[in-house]
């Protein structure tokens, strides 16, 4: 038994460390919510209750994904049991949601009988009878390094959500070198702020869990209020925060109001920020504030695909050559170094490519799209990224741009032609064009939509009435903020629709336009 708990061993699983924990601090609190709390061995006998319900190797398992404990104790119920973590947004459209359970080949969902009905799936309560404290625990079913974890769904071209499953050989090796790198352990309270749709939220949940930190949910964190959240992480006594870069850009201009004396809890030991290009100015803002010194504030970079996090780097605070030092607002921040599990490699057009233990299995069900991303090269498997970087002498990287048409909302990596198909969908659309700019200091999509001639001359589609389709289909980071509906779209030379060509022919219009509200 390792000091981190087995997870870094050969051959080790990420169930075990999180069992090993379990018996090591049975006691401590593991799960802090505004309703309860649960100790390790509380979280531990709601697990194994949970994995006996479910039966061994149940196969993909759909989740009614929630910020709430009972969603930890799904996730770690159904690895206990050998299944697959499949999580689905209750928020997210009825149909949107079929076509997920579907492409998983789920059969059976944790979570509300009346949402498992309406998937067409049984159902299991995830929060039944706690077992006797006295009762021993039992042993997880026997699972292999290549077994799933979990699958997780990312936009693609098709309109159809495009499957990433990832195996438990890469869960363990990545939360091993996440407990490293962020310094967690007993002391620690972790808040519980991602979705727990998004592979995002194991980077809180896992590390956590793995070393007898304290995983802290609060709704206030939620509010959309920058102050409640930070009386939230000083009540809770708060000490790692794991936030998306865009929501930290905002965060630090709330702070910045109140100039550099605006102080941050003084529990807060970690920042953690990710998801997409940390803003220069925001830096700038953040290295003066008064506690910018003291709390570590860290960079990183990772894909679904890679499995969380495979680059990250200090950029402020007390891990950094200069602790105080004020950052320049010129300067780019770097995404960082490879973790000890990754091997990298930059192709001479300057692609990332990401190999090691801790790539996904591919896309299921799609095997050209698995072979277009997921290339061998001298005997090796690599996943390539899309993203362009360059190296600096002392081994950093720094993130250079995409080499495709992808884009990040909402730290989110968003394919623009999923919203098109779906646009085109529409009996009425003839033509569209979407793509991503700046909106109010946000990345943000933005739809161009040429109509489909009538026959009978009726009306064209109004931008409203586009927008409310997409609703129907499409989770709320992919319908545009912005929908104009245009006579034609910019082509390239050789007729293809040219997405940026459109967007500088019309982005300025005040036409028939439509904004997201």
């Amino acid at each position: 038994m390792s000091k981190n708990g087995g997870v870094n061993q050969p051959g080790s699983d990420l169930f075990d460390a999180f069992a090993d924990t379990a018996l090591r601090w049975p006691e401590r609190v593991a799960v802090e919510s505004p309703g309860s709390t649960l100790s390790y061995r509380q979280l531990a006998l709601s697990v194994s209750r949970l994995a006996a319900a479910l039966g061994d190797r149940p196969g993909p398992v759909a989740v009614s994904a929630g910020h709430a404990p009972e969603t930890v104790v799904a996730l770690l119920g159904i690895l206990a049991a050998g299944g697959t973590y499949v999580p689905l947004d209750p928020a997210f459209p009825l149909e949107r949601r079929r076509r997920m359970v579907a492409a998983a080949r789920c059969a059976v969902l944790v979570g509300a009988a009346g949402q498992a009905a309406a998937l067409g799936l049984a159902h299991v309560d995830p929060v039944g009878e706690l077992p006797s404290p006295e009762r021993e625990l039992p042993a997880a079913v026997a699972v292999g390094p290549e077994d799933p974890a979990y699958l997780l769904f990312t936009s693609g071209s098709t309109g159809r959500p495009k499957p990433v499953l990832t195996p438990r050989r890469a869960v363990s090796a990545v939360v091993g070198s996440l407990r490293g790198l962020f310094g967690v352990g007993p002391a620690d309270r972790v808040l519980q702020f991602a979705s727990l749709n998004w592979d995002t939220c194991f980077e809180e949940i896992l590390p956590a869990l793995t070393s007898g930190a304290r995983l802290v949910f609060d709704p206030e964190a939620h509010s959309a209020s920058f102050p409640r959240l930070l009386r939230a992480v000083e009540r809770r006594g708060v000490t790692v925060l794991d936030l998306p870069t865009a929501f930290w850009h905002e965060l630090v201009l709330h702070l910045a109001e109140d100039g550099p004396d605006a102080e941050l809890p003084s529990c807060l030991r970690l920042v953690v920020i990710g998801g997409e290009a940390a803003d220069p100015a925001r830096l700038a803002d953040w290295s003066r504030l008064a506690d910018s010194a003291r709390i570590r504030l860290l960079n990183t970079y990772g894909c679904t695909e890679t499995t969380l996090i495979t680059h990250a780097v200090d950029l402020l605070g007390p891990d950094t050559p200069e602790p105080g030092r004020p950052w320049d607002a010129a300067e780019r921040a770097p995404i960082g170094r490879a973790l000890p599990h990754v091997e990298e490699l930059v192709t001479a057009e300057g692609e990332l490519l990401i190999g090691g233990p801790a790539l996904a299995s591919g896309y299921p069900g799609l095997p050209e799209a698995t072979a277009e991303r997921f290339v061998e090269r001298a005997g090796r498997r690599w996943f390539k990224t899309g993203d362009r970087v360059s190296r600096a002498p002392d081994g950093v990287l720094t993130h250079r741009g995409r080499i495709d048409h992808e884009v990040k909302i909402r730290g989110i990596r968003v394919d623009p032609a999923e919203v098109e198909t779906a646009l085109g969908a529409h009996p009425r659309v003839g033509l569209a064009a979407v793509t991503a700019t700046t909106l109010a200091g946000r990345t943000a999509l933005v739809a161009y939509v040429v109509p489909r001639p009538r026959g009978d001359g009726g009306a064209p589609p109004t931008a409203e009435e586009l927008l409310l389709h997409l609703r129907e289909f499409l989770p709320e980071h992919l319908v545009p903020s912005r929908l104009t509906v245009v006579p034609d779209l910019a082509r390239t030379a050789g007729g293809k629709i040219d997405r940026a060509a459109s967007h500088r022919l019309y982005g300025s219009t005040t036409g028939t336009t439509a904004v997201l509200s």
